[in-house]
């Protein structure tokens, strides 16, 4: 239960930034140093990944694979966050969604 709980949590908050939050993503993405296709290309992964984590609540063989690579981009957050020092309220998302990820990845 907990682990179905953490995938839709991950999911939905992922699609919830990508879809209903694309301004701030856009701001976000300026501040990295990050241009439009970049920006482009990290949703559509991170939409497919929530996508495949919500699949994984029926077909739980793509958990692993989609949590992890998850998890990696979530790795990507921090560092860019800590790059161009982001205070730890705007780091804090991406961390709880990675140790859901982690959690997720070593079920």
């Amino acid at each position: 239960m907990i682990y179905s709980l953490a995938q839709v949590l991950v999911a939905v908050s992922v699609l919830f930034v990508w879809v209903f939050r694309q301004a701030n993503i856009t701001k976000e993405f300026q501040s990295f140093g990050l241009g439009d296709l970049t920006r482009s290309m990290v949703g559509a992964f991170k939409i497919a990944l929530a996508t495949l984590l919500l699949v994984g609540l029926w077909f739980p063989v793509l958990i692993f694979a989609s949590s992890v690579l998850m998890g990696l981009m979530m790795v990507a957050a921090q560092f860019f966050h800590a790059r161009a020092g982001s205070p730890w309220v705007r780091r804090l998302p991406s961390l709880v969604l990675l140790g859901l990820c982690v959690l997720l990845a070593c079920r």
